[in-house]
């Protein structure tokens, strides 16, 4: 029995008790019952407070309403016990067949043992890590490439029409200044101050020349023209193998450059953009420039769209490609920013009113800073810490796992050494070594002709093993809580405590019997029992980007 069922089972009996008169006051009010790990197993399996949660609209005292509870609850297959506990708890302890009854359960559900539809049907739009195509990923990108894609995998295990999304950020100066600076090292020159000094535009600059040799004579408008275009194109391209390296996949990568392009229509998607904001009452001109009135939605000032010269602004860009999102059929918006952007939230809420959504379709989530004992500066860039040279040195599975282990929100210093550790104190290697533990188990049972025929859910009785399946039964609900909240730590810190229960049991209980002993029903048992949290080590690993090692 799943602690959803047993949640169903109360709703029905609460239900009854409305109809019958005994808690009139229930009926209409109860929609779904919330079921819990008692953190002492002492208490039992599973506890509830619906009694006291309900019981004032019933007419009753709480624990007058959860002994009405009790009573019934205590006929139904599974439970072997209910007890009323303090001002009107219910604990309930199910009996060994009703809680191992759930193993044939998640093996039958495969790789999707902990999916559901609860987002199906909302398309969503998640963007993340959106660098500037002009060096290499850093230190500073790093968080986000992981949490925003574990929040990815999250979001679509929940059933959400998920499209992920890079904003490449590949107009204004900056590109100017990266043309220029590539340009410099193609003659042989020093970049002057203010560009882009690192080693990878020396290297961007020599690739440049072996493939185009005419750069160095062409006119030096024609040049910088092909220096941007081509270091754009090469930058690009080394960010976009890094992030797949580090397991991370865009479905789209938007070009800014869109935003400015004049369509057939003679506007541009930023001039559109205006005129539909203008249209909605929230555009005015002062001063030669064109302003959205944002303070009628609690931001500080107004922002300013056109310049008085005549350019858009980084705003009136950002304006145009949250609407670009909105005609293309997203309901909710994500943004992953950094920990520097937080005055951003306001503004880009006050776009999605000023067009007349729903400011809280737009989730903005702010990612704290990291930081890495023991990185080295990048010998290519010089004044960063390089994705690709993180993933060098500490591999994209430790990486991954300690980026997703904590809350975004929270400022994270990684132990370079210990991520590179193979002892049960590096929670990647203790939770990968649990999988591959799993792995060998199921070896040696079937060389020792153990098969998990005739499973026999009574026989799983140790305190170890109901443990390990009340563990299994609770994933369901971190993965959903994890996709609901995007919290991708929920599902890393689940591991790690299934985990600890997976090698407990391992201690205390034989899959294969020792010796001439001979096999028995709890053997083919445990070896399903083993096959469950197998499932279950390998989907959540997957889940955070991490990989299931069969062998350590």
């Amino acid at each position: 029995m799943t602690p959803t069922q047993l949640a169903e089972r109360i709703l029905d009996i609460l239900h009854q008790l409305a109809e019958a008169g005994t808690a009139p006051g229930v009926l209409a009010g109860v929609t779904q019952v919330r079921v819990d790990r008692p953190k002492d197993r002492a208490h039992g399996d599973w506890a509830t407070n619906v009694a006291m949660q309900w019981a004032s609209r019933a007419g009753m005292r709480p624990r007058d309403l959860a002994e009405a509870i009790a009573e019934p609850l205590r006929a139904v297959d599974g439970i072997q016990a209910v007890e009323v506990a303090g001002p009107g708890f219910l604990n309930v302890v199910l009996d060994a067949a009703a809680s191992g009854a759930v193993i044939p359960d998640i093996l039958a559900a495969g790789d999707r043992y902990g999916a559901s539809d609860a987002l199906a049907g909302t398309p969503i739009d998640l963007e993340f890590v959106s660098a500037n195509p002009t060096g290499p990923l850093h230190l500073g990108h790093t968080r986000w490439a992981a949490l925003g894609d574990s929040i990815a995998r999250l979001l679509r295990f929940a059933g959400a029409d998920l499209t992920t999304e890079y904003y490449i950020n590949d107009f204004g100066s900056q590109m100017d200044t990266f043309a220029s600076s590539i340009y410099h090292r193609v003659l042989g020159e020093d970049v002057a101050e203010g560009e882009y000094p690192g080693e990878y535009v020396v290297q961007l600059a020599q690739r440049i020349v072996a493939e185009h040799p005419e750069v160095r004579t062409l006119p030096a408008p024609e040049a910088l023209a092909l220096c941007k275009e081509e270091g754009y194109r090469l930058q690009l391209a080394e960010n976009r193998e890094t992030l797949a390296r580090f397991r991370v996949e865009f479905d789209v990568w938007f070009s800014e450059r869109r935003l400015h392009t004049t369509g057939a229509d003679g506007q541009s998607a930023i001039q559109r953009a205006i005129a539909h904001l203008r249209d909605q009452g929230h555009v005015y001109d002062k001063d030669g420039a064109v302003w959205l009135r944002t303070t009628t939605f609690g931001d500080d000032k107004d922002r300013v769209m056109i310049r008085a010269d005549g350019e858009p602004t980084y705003f009136a860009a950002d304006a145009a490609y949250y609407l670009d999102k909105r005609g293309r059929g997203f309901g909710e918006t994500i943004y992953l920013l950094g920990a520097d952007h937080h005055g951003y939230i306001g503004r880009l809420k006050a776009i999605a009113q000023a067009a007349g959504n729903d400011p809280d379709e737009l989730v903005c989530l702010i990612g704290q800073l990291v930081s890495v004992d023991g990185a080295k500066m990048s010998k290519r860039a010089g004044h960063i810490i390089e994705l690709g040279d993180l993933i060098e040195w500490l591999g994209e599975d430790a990486l991954r796992y300690w980026l997703a282990r904590y809350p975004a929100d929270t400022p994270l210093a990684l132990e370079g050494e210990k991520l590179r550790r193979r002892t049960n104190d590096n929670p990647v290697f203790y939770v990968q070594y649990a999988h591959a533990r799993t792995v060998n188990v199921a070896r040696h049972a079937a060389e020792a002709g153990v098969t998990g025929d005739g499973f026999d859910a009574s026989t799983l009785t140790h305190p170890t093993e109901e443990a390990l399946i009340a563990r299994l039964v609770q994933f369901p609900d971190v993965t959903g809580h994890a996709a609901a909240l995007r919290e991708p730590h929920r599902v890393a810190r689940y591991l790690e405590q299934l985990a600890a229960d997976y090698h407990r049991w391992y201690d205390q209980c034989r899959v294969v019997p020792l010796g001439e002993a001979p096999i028995e029903a709890v053997h083919h048992s445990r070896l399903l029992l083993n096959e469950a949290a197998e499932h279950v080590f390998r989907i959540g690993l997957d889940l955070i980007g991490v990989s299931a090692p069969e062998r350590m």
